[in-house]
């Protein structure tokens, strides 16, 4: 049989984002341009690893079109950590017997730290075994903690959508604080990083707008300090809105949150720091509380999706597809903010080993000294990422219309391999 043209592959790894679809738009619509096959894998890695590979050139130019408004992931997405290339050689190997059965020449993953590392290990391997393959990462995480990078695509979305949430909250609770709830508590996404819960501090500005009190798990909790801190605000306010990061720890360094069970990255399982804060106000304080878990509603939220994030994620798809076809192996591209007012930012390449494996936290002058809020400066770096909406179209239901894609899959080439 003949051998297929030059391919590129294109995955989507870890927690999808309201605007990762617009990144994979973005993909394949340069790809078209350029004349270049595209192939997605179905599930991240796995679909790689198990040769499960949808044909791009399937989908219509209206479908991939309507995936730049398309919350989720298209092509599925996956948890899934590749070991060190000693300890996973096996499955390294597959992945580049399954690269070479399809001619795929250029490998764009789309992910934060654990897939960056992956693409690098991959260009690795393959460079050692002379494959003719070039590795492009490409950024996305709510989470913001990509080194090296202004932003990440997905974050500003989600930021959005914390920021817009808190503040309406508080309003709600305003107006029951008489009678009602006293002390409401919003649990933000963000395991070391608190970038997600200081975007909550955009909702307000001033210490009696809500939020009153951020949660961060770059600075020890202290409960006391909390506990008595909460009490000031609601005796001076009548009311107290709290935002905490899910990551928050003690001087000792666990998890608040800690669930005892680690996830298949090897990462300790948080969730529910907002039902615990608020068992603890409750009983130590007495006030009534209410608290949330927004979970996926923060990342999927494409209804309120930020212009710039959008524009920002669309930018990295296109470029990772030039920077693919130009050979520049094992790199991501990546937002340099060039500009603060007006803000102004462009899209330059880096190199995955500056990426893969670090992680950014908050700086310490964007948080305020008494630790429970966001200073000017994160307010000027935070503000522009939010700005501009970008709504989906909308039915005549009042649902939006999404894009569901009929992702085919190719003919497999290879004995079955156990991912």
């Amino acid at each position: 049989m003949p051998q297929p043209a030059p391919t590129l592959l294109y995955a989507q790894s870890g927690g999808v984002t309201a605007v990762i679809n617009a990144t994979a738009s973005a993909v394949i619509s340069e790809a078209r341009a350029r004349k270049v096959r595209a192939l997605a894998a179905r599930n991240g890695i796995l679909g790689a690893l198990r040769e499960e590979l949808v044909d791009t050139s399937k989908e219509s130019a209206a479908a991939i079109r309507a995936l730049a408004h398309t919350p989720g992931g298209a092509f599925g997405s996956c948890r899934v950590k590749l070991k060190s290339l000693e300890a996973d050689r096996a499955r390294y190997e597959r992945l580049l017997e399954v690269f070479q059965a399809h001619n795929i020449r250029w490998f764009l993953y789309n992910g934060g730290n654990d897939s960056a590392d992956t693409a690098l290990k991959v260009s690795k391997l393959a460079t050692e075994y002379g494959v003719p393959l070039t590795c492009i990462g490409v950024p996305k995480t709510v989470d913001n903690d990509l080194a090296v990078t202004d932003c990440c695509p997905g974050f500003g979305s989600a930021a959005k959508y914390t920021a817009v949430s808190v503040h309406e909250c508080a309003l709600d609770v305003a107006a029951m604080a008489e009678t009602s709830t006293k002390v409401f508590v919003y649990e933000a996404m963000g395991r070391h990083a608190g970038w997600l819960a200081a975007a909550g501090g955009l909702a307000g500005n001033g210490p009696d707008e809500a939020p009153h009190l951020i949660l961060f798990p770059e600075r020890p909790y202290d409960e006391a300090d909390f506990l008595a801190n909460v009490r000031r605000v609601v005796e001076r306010v009548g009311y107290c809105v709290v935002v905490a990061s899910e990551g928050i720890h003690g001087a000792d360094g666990k998890f608040v949150a800690d669930m005892g069970t680690v996830d298949s990255f090897g990462h300790t399982q948080l969730g529910g720091v907002s039902s615990f804060l608020a068992g603890r106000v409750k009983a130590e304080l007495g006030y009534k509380v209410h608290w949330t878990l927004p979970d996926y509603l923060q990342r999927s939220a494409r209804h309120l999706a930020s212009k710039t994030d959008l524009d920002q994620a669309m930018a990295v798809g296109k470029a990772a597809v030039q920077y693919a076809l130009k050979g520049m192996n094992a790199t991501m591209p990546v937002i340099k903010r060039t500009s603060d007012s007006p803000y102004r930012w462009k899209i330059e390449a880096a190199k995955l080993d500056k990426v893969a494996n670090h992680e950014k936290k908050m700086p310490a002058g964007f948080i305020r000294k008494d630790g429970y809020g966001i200073t000017a400066a994160a307010r000027k770096y935070l503000e522009p990422l939010i700005r501009g909406e970008a709504p989906p179209p909308y039915g005549r239901n009042g649902i939006p219309n999404y894009v569901e894609l009929q992702n085919k899959l190719v003919r497999k080439k290879l004995p079955a391999f156990e991912a």
